[in-house]
């Protein structure tokens, strides 16, 4: 009787120090500051995605966007506004997931919404349809060959039940995307605009990747398509012949000359 009077006694402070730990761990949990995902996404990118002065939490924050050459690279481009984000887990049909909402003033009209799914084997992130522009100059931070080219101008992004997934090394893409590059310039070519281009993005097996001309001297076109999670592109660039001069820098350093036409190959 007396060892059982003396368990009891203890109970309560067991039941105290445990709840006093979980509460710790949910305010580790809830108030975890932004800089935790600042760290995950410049790991998860190569260092090529930075989120700089991170401010906030986990949960709700905002941060600097930087693009950049990945590791060591001395190239760096900053959003001209800071991106502001909110998540909560996504709690059916399964915990392992979140909801995500971006936004930044000067480039999404209407805030990103996605989500992000983990499961066996790979991961899948769906995008709500949605309609932003983005500065081109921001492209110079992944270094070459952006960074020489020095791009400026308008890039329209666009999509529509779009969804991206990683399943054991493999790439699915469903869904379509549209990038319209509007009034592109350039510090290799003193012709300014050079024109205006598209790059259409359609889901399925596979998944292909077509790029037009709607305007201009610089003529840019090509087709590509993913095999496993490369993607294998085939297109060329040429000039207006008005434009040969003025272009030639350009034409010789985003593809291989080949007479008149530049040949460009990814992958």
């Amino acid at each position: 009787m007396r060892h059982w009077a003396t368990t009891s006694n203890h109970l309560p402070s067991a039941w105290a120090w445990l709840g006093a730990a979980l509460g710790l761990l949910l305010a580790l949990a809830f108030f975890a500051p932004a800089a935790w995902l600042a760290s995950a996404v410049g790991q998860a990118s190569g260092q090529r995605v930075l989120l700089a002065d991170a401010r906030g939490t986990l949960w709700n924050g905002s941060a600097q966007l930087l693009l950049t050459g990945g590791q060591g690279s001395q190239d760096a481009r900053a959003l001209p506004e800071r991106v502001h984000w909110k998540m909560h887990p996504l709690l059916r049909p399964t915990w392992l997931g979140l909801h995500v909402q971006l936004n930044a003033t000067c480039c999404t009209p209407v805030p990103l919404k996605l989500q992000l799914r983990q499961h066996l084997g790979g991961t899948q992130i769906m995008l709500a349809d949605q309609a932003s522009v983005w500065p081109a100059a921001l492209l110079a931070g992944l270094g070459t060959p952006w960074n020489t080219v020095q791009a400026e101008g308008a890039l329209a992004l666009s999509s529509q039940g779009l969804s991206v997934e990683w399943n054991e090394g493999r790439l699915a893409i469903a869904g379509n995307a549209q990038l319209q590059a509007n009034q592109i310039a350039s510090r290799l070519s003193t012709l300014r605009p050079m024109g205006s281009y598209r790059i259409s993005l359609a889901g399925g097996t596979p998944s292909t990747l077509q790029l037009d001309t709607l305007e201009g001297s610089l003529q840019l076109s090509g087709q590509g398509s993913w095999v496993g999670s490369r993607l294998r592109f085939t297109g060329t660039a040429s000039a207006a012949p008005e434009r040969e001069a003025a272009l030639s820098n350009l034409l010789n350093i985003i593809g291989r000359r080949n007479g008149a036409q530049s040949i460009i190959t990814l992958g």
